[in-house]
């Protein structure tokens, strides 16, 4: 056992231009720059410099809309350059589990972790919406439970294909070519409710081992996916002890699998607006704010609890009664509703007033540095994770704001590494190297 203190991990999420919606009329970048990989690359070495743990991009398989939006490149294309572009940083690209097909998932995961030198890492999601089921030819999305089955069968085909090429697999003979053994590649043979996988994986065992796996569901199903399968887990608890809940669950579950828990890593997001007083800071969060129309607040909570908009009077109580209970037997996310419920309750929130508490569907941190260390501190000290997600409110300023003030006070304290001790994500995560024995 080591006697170094604990530290925790700290992931960078590029979100389009920022975390708040408004985050294009601070004309930091133009609104094309998402397209840009100069942009990316931009903030991945930003990121870098601080020592994160790695750079995340969420994605999803549908057109989002809005005048801010400038498109979305395909997530693990842009990665691979910005693997090429950075040294130490890890890469980790959103993929859905509901529309695409294991073996390509596992060889493009694969291809960018060997690309990257051991840094690549999926966020594995289910995808809730029609929208993008119907640019799939369905009619809608599937029900959560069934998401959830196809998404449990996806990953275990993903690691069987990782697997299926023995750690010696690629060994020189004295003849300078490869020395295989008979069995060290086998086929997965894999035969199961939504897939048929015959063969095994184009690529050998990747620097790390095989890729990090991520994921983000916070329902029953949700939970059981990731403590069986998962290396990290995104979560969106607004609440100390709502967090603390949900990471004891986490790790307990996992230990259910016959996983270690601390190789299971809690991550709640958090969305920061920092500035060098609390009152600059606020008036930065005033000023992006302002730039949301009363059409625009109005919309956004009605889409993010799944209600009508025309049930919510922004300035009363929530129509609690218009909220059932969760079920296997729907076709939307589980875990932000949740999340957003739980902390109205608590709080006695307004809509109005939940919906500037929560921008990008996670926590929200508006303050100094010192203040924004400080919360980390306390959720970390408090056991609710492992680390966190940082959502910065614009990008590239966020991202060298919390990068050149917020993680020097946190080395401050001894929470955080001073530098990059290792080459992989895995190791920056603090998870062992993957070397299971062959399927």
């Amino acid at each position: 056992m080591s006697d170094a203190p604990r530290q925790m991990s700290i992931g960078m999420n590029i979100l389009g231009l920022g975390g708040h919606a408004a985050a294009a009329h601070l004309h930091e970048v133009p609104p094309t720059a998402t397209t840009d990989v100069g942009y990316f690359v931009e903030i991945a070495k930003i990121s870098e410099r601080g020592a994160i743990d790695g750079v995340f991009l969420a994605d999803g398989p549908a057109y989002q809309g809005g005048r801010a939006s400038g498109g979305k490149l395909d997530p693990i294309v842009l990665l691979t350059a910005v693997a090429a572009a950075t040294e130490r940083i890890g890469v980790v690209a959103t993929v859905s589990t509901s529309y695409n097909h294991p073996y390509n998932v596992a060889r493009r995961i694969a291809s960018l972790d060997h690309i990257s030198g051991g840094r690549a890492g999926f966020n594995a999601v289910t995808t809730a919406g029609d929208a993008a089921a119907r640019n799939f030819g369905q009619d809608g999305a599937a029900f959560h439970s069934d998401r959830y089955r196809r998404a449990d069968e996806f990953l275990e085909v993903v690691t069987k294909l990782w697997e299926s090429w023995g750690p010696d697999a690629t060994r020189l003979g004295e003849d300078g070519l490869i020395d295989r053994a008979p069995d060290a590649v086998r086929p997965i043979a894999h035969e199961g409710e939504f897939f048929s996988v015959e063969g095994a994986g184009t690529l050998p065992r990747t620097p790390q081992g095989k890729p990090v796996i991520l994921q983000a569901g916070a329902s029953e199903g949700g939970r059981n996916l990731g403590a069986r399968h998962a290396d990290a887990i995104f979560t969106a608890q607004t609440t100390l002890e709502d967090a603390i809940l949900f990471a004891r669950d986490m790790k307990a579950r996992a230990a259910g699998f016959g996983r270690d828990p601390e190789h299971l890593k809690i991550l709640p997001g958090l969305s920061t607006v920092i500035g060098s007083t609390s009152e600059e800071a606020q008036r930065r969060w005033d000023e992006l704010d302002s730039h949301l129309s009363f059409d625009q607040e109005f919309a956004q909570i009605s889409q993010r609890l799944g209600i009508d908009v025309r049930e919510l009077d922004l300035d009363k109580p929530l129509p609690w009664e218009s909220f059932p209970p969760p079920s296997d037997a729907v076709r939307s996310s589980h875990g932000f509703l949740e999340a957003q419920l739980n902390l109205a309750r608590r709080e006695n929130l307004t809509p109005r007033q939940l919906t500037k508490r929560i921008r990008s569907g996670h926590r929200l941190a508006v303050g100094t540095p010192e203040q924004i260390a400080d919360t980390l501190e306390r959720w970390f000290r408090a056991g609710a994770g492992d680390g966190f997600n940082i959502m910065p409110d614009a990008f590239p300023s966020g991202a060298a704001i919390f990068v050149d003030h917020v993680i020097p006070e946190l080395r401050r304290r001894g929470l955080f590494r001073h530098e990059y001790t290792g080459t992989t994500l895995r190791h920056h995560l603090g998870l062992p190297v993957e070397t299971p024995a062959l399927v």
